[in-house]
């Protein structure tokens, strides 16, 4: 449900309980009793009494801080045994961006990002190449050149870690980056590591992909964004593409229409988790209002 837009700070309510009735009258009474107007509005309650998910984007007009509403809703969210989290919609979330040596997914976030048309607050990229240190640093970001070796791998990993700490980062976008992290790290930043990868898997492994694709014959090209994890690619999915190709599709014009697969897929993911409509259950995700 919308409701004209009207004048006050905004938040976004996001929220999974056990789906039970009273839920979405409860949260509207305390909107209500706080003079919150409704924005907009999603919920998906799952089949046989499962969860029940919720989104919603209001405003109040009098000033008010995440830590005051926090500490009113808490009443309504220990009667429905919730996990929940308020969001100040003025405040984007601080994003770094990790790449390796194709750009394209890079390059495509950090136009997005200049344009204003992707919603976050990109905090720096991080590499273990020099490649895109120019492409960086012509937007005015910092370029963290962290090089992985085997024996230094531990302390690039820990150096990652500090960028992130010190850079207050909440997102960490992996745009093409290359290298497998530790289950130490996707363990320190589980649900907010986003990874792009083609959707051939687990068909076609390891180098070049898309040339095997090409040598059976593939008739779709498509792509796969999904939340890091310790299990190597096998993450809680936010959003998949997919574009048709024939039999005239060489292998360099079959990475081609990958890459660009790749790069839209991405920057819905990453627009719809800093707008905070991916939540996570179990290992899949509900996207509301997307």
């Amino acid at each position: 449900m919308s409701m004209p837009r009207t004048e006050g700070l905004e938040f976004v309510l996001t929220l999974s309980c056990p789906d039970k009735p009273g839920i979405v009258y409860t949260v509207s009474s305390f909107l209500v009793q706080h003079s919150g107007n409704i924005i907009d509005s999603q919920q998906y309650g799952e089949p046989d009494g499962g969860l029940f998910f919720m989104r919603v984007h209001f405003s109040v007009p009098q000033p008010r801080t995440v830590a005051e509403l926090e500490r009113d809703f808490t009443w309504v969210a220990e009667a429905f045994h919730m996990s929940w989290r308020l969001h100040d919609k003025s405040e984007r979330i601080k994003t770094l961006l990790m790449v390796s040596q194709l750009g394209h997914c890079l390059n495509d976030l950090l136009f997005r990002w200049s344009a204003g048309s992707l919603p976050v607050d990109v905090t720096g990229v991080v590499s273990n190449h020099e490649v895109f240190r120019g492409l960086t640093e012509s937007y005015r970001l910092p370029f963290h050149y962290l090089p992985v070796t085997r024996e230094g791998k531990p302390a690039a990993e820990a150096r990652l870690l500090s960028v992130i700490d010190e850079t207050d980062t909440e997102l960490i976008v992996l745009a093409r980056y290359m290298q497998i992290l530790s289950p130490e790290v996707c363990k320190r930043v589980e649900g907010r590591m986003i990874n792009i990868h083609h959707s051939f898997l687990p068909s076609f492994k390891g180098a070049k992909p898309y040339h095997q694709a090409h040598a059976k014959g593939v008739k779709l090209v498509g792509a796969t964004a999904h939340y890091v994890t310790p299990d190597l690619d096998e993450g809680p999915i936010i959003e998949q593409g997919l574009m048709r190709v024939d039999h005239s599709y060489s292998p360099e014009r079959l990475v081609e229409a990958g890459r660009d697969v790749e790069a839209q897929v991405l920057a819905r993911a990453v627009t719809w988790h800093a707008e905070h409509r991916v939540l996570l259950n179990g290992n899949r995700t509900v996207v509301l209002g997307a």
